[in-house]
């Protein structure tokens, strides 16, 4: 499965870091990995997709986020926990460089200013909209074969509350903007975002 172009400007935005589970050695290995991974393919160099622990082993959703002097250059992730993180990230990291469709390939003059944010997504869970923190929680809404998800620093960049930021995820998966309120399934994640300056 390839990775997801659930990827609008909306949903991919430079947001605060957050601190959660992972260390800062951990951070730094996984965004070490994210440029290994696209300068690989210039090289031709193998990256291998062996997790070095079993914390990296977890199989976790994320987004992998770039950019070039300051600007969006590319946004792709797994919502679903479908690989291992440490795999997750070389996929998404090469699919946000490559084949994220509202931007051109990136061109090897290009690496050196490359910035990366990492966006991991905690297991999904059940919610009741009522329970929604905004700042807190990232939201999943499925109606049948439409899926529409919005990362937790997206209500904040935008100023919704609550009610908006469901309605906004409901819009995304193309659905009426009151479907939270109807049949749609609801579900939260918290993300652990962290990148660099």
């Amino acid at each position: 499965m390839s990775p997801s172009s659930e990827n609008s400007s909306s949903e991919c935005i430079k947001a605060k870091e957050t601190s959660n589970e992972y260390s800062t050695e951990e951070r730094k290995q996984l965004l070490q990995l994210a440029h290994a991974s696209i300068a690989a393919i210039f090289t031709r160099e193998e990256i291998s997709g062996d997790p070095p622990s079993t914390h990296f082993a977890e199989h976790r959703g994320v987004f992998t986020t770039l950019y070039s002097r300051n600007e969006l250059r590319g946004c792709v992730g797994y919502v679903m926990p479908i690989v291992a993180l440490y795999r997750a990230v070389i996929e998404t990291s090469r699919a946000a460089a490559f084949d994220d469709p509202r931007f051109a390939p990136l061109p090897a003059e290009e690496l050196p200013d490359l910035k990366v944010s990492l966006s991991i997504l905690s297991p999904l869970a059940p919610i009741q909209p009522d329970h929604v923190e905004i700042g807190r929680h990232g939201l999943l809404v499925t109606l049948g074969e439409r899926r529409g998800l919005l990362l937790p620093q997206v209500p904040l960049e935008h100023g919704w509350d609550r009610t908006e930021f469901l309605a906004q995820t409901c819009h995304k998966a193309g659905l009426p903007r009151d479907s939270w309120l109807k049949d749609a399934t609801l579900e939260a994640f918290s993300a652990e975002i962290f990148g660099e300056d």
